[in-house]
């Protein structure tokens, strides 16, 4: 009897879990319909092929700037770059328009033009600025790279292996999914993007690097280009010719990185939540020596001497909830600390030039302060031109190069008691 209760309570485990492995196989599903951000593409055969030149055009949406040897490099945000004769700074005349779909950023060291294009980065040949030649491609070097979406809605039925991702358009998706699960297709935008031959110079171009905003996330370094290739993601490519570009060094970075500046042999990260300070005497491996923490705020900086000036502000990446500059002593790079915090209006680029610090405080205008006392500098104001959107800066040899919401401005500050608006380069179209 007791051997039949054994046998009897065999038979209903194994019953039990036929049952169960049957239930398994029968899974229900149910539809579900939602708006999303659907990509578009672009194959990856007229991606790379992409590149190209035209007669100037309009500025639409002015982003990040550039200025080497007289001319000045403006972005027109995920579309090319602008070349404009700056060599008579009150007249300044756009000579062409380099076509690069995804751009964001970009770099000159010599006679080659590095510019991001979506996930590559791409080396133009500018010893004739009339006709550019595309001369090296490094692909994937960003690869969460993609344009973006209407932040309301998911973004849906990516595939990437379809082409490069060029823009999205709002669709309307079903989808068959288990009770309970996340929906099939559906991603966040966070979790797949950041928030893009002869290198001796030609005759005309100085060797070198030239002089990038402070909203720059390329940096170069002698023969080596930095890159923030992701927001925790720092890229160390050689770049001494063009054709063969390679990735020398990858550092992971646990912060959240905006903006490169580099003084001598150290960089200066600015990051979502603290000044970075990295050694980069070997230029071919930044090493870190320290870190300066903030709040959370979206974080461009500049350096000049034993200080480094940092602007903190609102917006709908950064979730600070106040608008400051910071002056912070760096002249023991181990130990870096916070002088004094000034109160902004909604800060974004700024530059140094001598004693003048020149900061874009959004819709405040552009402001100019003389900043030879570090404790006193928000009662130094030299200059302030409001009531327009500003955001980022070039000063060089008494002349400011601006890029700002209507165009762009540039003033001569030769005489910083006498600061005048030289030139204006109007844009169409909406803006930012």
């Amino acid at each position: 009897m007791k051997h039949m209760k054994t046998t009897i309570k065999g038979f209903f485990t194994i019953a039990l879990l036929a049952a169960s492995l049957s239930a398994c196989n029968e899974k229900t599903v149910e539809k579900i319909t939602y708006t999303a951000n659907v990509p578009v593409y672009m194959s990856f055969n007229e991606f790379r092929s992409s590149f190209s030149k035209s007669d100037p055009v309009e500025i639409s949406t002015p982003g990040k700037i550039y200025f080497k040897d007289n001319y000045l490099f403006v972005n027109e945000t995920g579309k090319g770059i602008h070349v404009i004769d700056n060599a008579n700074p009150a007249n300044p005349k756009k000579v062409a328009f380099y076509e690069i779909v995804g751009n964001v950023d970009m770099a000159i060291r010599g006679n080659i033009l590095f510019a991001d294009s979506f996930i590559d980065l791409v080396a133009i040949d500018i010893t004739d600025i009339e006709n550019p030649v595309e001369t090296g491609r490094l692909e994937n070097v960003f690869p969460e790279v993609v344009p973006e979406g209407d932040l309301w809605f998911p973004y849906a039925m990516v595939d990437k292996s379809q082409g490069v991702i060029v823009g999205w358009e709002k669709k309307e998706i079903t989808e068959e999914v288990e009770p309970g699960s996340h929906w099939g297709g559906w991603i966040y935008r966070e979790d797949m993007m950041f928030l893009a031959a002869n290198s001796n110079p030609a005759p005309g171009w100085s060797s070198g690097a030239g002089t990038a905003g402070s909203m720059a996330r390329f940096m170069l370094n002698d023969e080596y280009l930095y890159l923030i290739a992701h927001p925790w993601m720092l890229k160390t490519v050689k770049v001494d010719e063009a054709d063969k570009m390679n990735i020398v060094d990858s550092v992971l970075v646990p912060r959240n990185m905006e903006t490169l500046f580099r003084m001598g042999g150290k960089m200066f990260i600015g990051t979502t939540t603290g000044l970075l300070i990295y050694d980069v005497s070997n230029a071919a491996k930044p090493a870190k020596i320290s870190s300066y923490d903030h709040i959370t705020a979206c974080d461009p900086v500049v350096v000049d001497g034993d200080y480094a000036y940092v602007t903190l502000r609102t917006g709908t990446r950064c979730t600070n909830a106040q608008n400051l500059l910071e002056v912070i002593d760096i002249s023991s790079v181990t130990a870096p600390f916070l002088v004094k915090s000034y109160p902004m209006y909604n800060p974004h680029g700024l530059g140094v030039d001598g004693n003048l610090l020149f900061i874009c405080d959004g819709d405040a205008g552009l402001k100019i302060y003389d900043k030879s006392d570090p404790l006193n500098i928000i009662n130094n104001k030299l200059a302030h031109y409001p009531d327009f959107f500003t955001f980022d800066v070039i000063p060089i040899n008494g002349i400011l190069m601006l890029v700002g919401e209507d165009g762009i401005y540039q003033y001569n500050y030769s005489n910083p008691q006498n600061i005048v608006q030289i030139s204006h380069i109007p844009i169409t179209g909406g803006g930012k």
